[in-house]
């Protein structure tokens, strides 16, 4: 058995903590950052089970930027 590196976006939706994979597509979440990854790592597995990655995808670009906002 080998191990990949994939990314999670994290991002905070009222008291829960959404993680997505870009690669896959799979999205998890939980209570905690850590519940949230640790979900997105088991829904991953579950995923690639089932659908095992054909070729290897390039990591995704991850960038912040600036924007101008009425406040």
């Amino acid at each position: 058995m080998t191990t990949k590196m994939f990314t999670a976006v994290i991002h905070k939706e009222g008291d829960i903590y959404v993680a997505d994979c870009p690669e896959v597509s799979t999205v998890s979440q939980g209570h905690t950052l850590e519940e949230a990854v640790s979900n997105l790592k088991e829904a991953t597995e579950l995923y690639l089970e089932e659908f095992p990655l054909k070729e290897e995808k390039p990591k995704p670009f991850t960038t912040v930027f600036e924007v101008a906002v009425n406040a």
